[in-house]
């Protein structure tokens, strides 16, 4: 796999992954939802922090200003050094596996920082009313954006057993993360290095990637 395909592919994932934030910032009101099945909904919500909503002024004892910041600063050396990481295994001819997965979780980690990095001055604020694409009153600053998130899988929602100990009546819902299309190339090019780690990471030539100058050398 070549550097042009990669690309390609990321910014493919780019423009699925804002043209769906974009979509639900300016069609729906925070917290707004639509059933699409009864396992699947669209929710809209947004993340000011990590994974899961987390922020570092949870942990540290910071303001949420400045925790805000320092993730979204965070995010951007992430950003750099998955990119020198995708560019290095493209250099290196590494297994096409290891190519699609870094492709995955760079695209993914491009499509949230864009949230942080500029969704604050180019948006209102979607309180109590859709949000406008390049309002004349931002919600926020620079480097100060909300994450769109609006994927929601409720597959299972239910009461426990009265009879289990701690979590008798209490409601259970499985999987309740609301997340979006960035996070979902992130986890799929995790999930394919964790489950194909040999074939993304073996010392053998990915003989099928006809791309491969090896390949193409045997076959001369």
């Amino acid at each position: 796999m070549n550097i042009k395909k990669s690309i390609l592919f990321i910014v493919l994932i780019l423009v699925i992954d804002q043209w769906s934030k974009i979509y639900i910032k300016t069609h729906f009101v925070l917290g707004e939802s639509v059933e699409v099945f009864s396992w699947f909904k669209i929710l809209f919500i947004e993340n000011e922090g990590a994974a899961w909503g987390a922020k570092l002024s949870d942990i540290l004892p910071i303001s949420d200003e400045i925790g805000k910041l320092v993730l979204t600063i965070f995010r951007l050396f992430a950003i750099f050094g998955i990119g020198y990481w995708l560019f290095d295994v493209i250099r290196k001819k590494a297994s096409t596996t290891l190519i699609w997965a870094v492709s995955l979780i760079f695209a993914g980690a491009l499509g949230n920082i864009l949230d942080s990095v500029f969704y604050g001055i180019i948006f209102n604020d979607s309180y109590n009313e859709v949000a406008t694409l390049f309002s004349n009153e931002p919600y926020g600053k620079l480097f100060y954006g909300k994450v769109v998130d609006m994927l929601y899988f409720p597959m299972v929602d239910t009461t426990w057993p009265n009879w289990v100990p701690g979590f008798g009546g209490k409601n259970f819902r499985f999987f309740e993360p609301v997340f979006n299309i960035a996070d979902t190339a992130i986890s799929t090019g995790v999930g394919i290095l964790l489950v194909f780690n040999k074939k993304a990471f073996g010392k053998d030539l990915d003989k099928k990637d006809p791309d491969n100058e090896d390949y193409s050398a045997l076959n001369v």
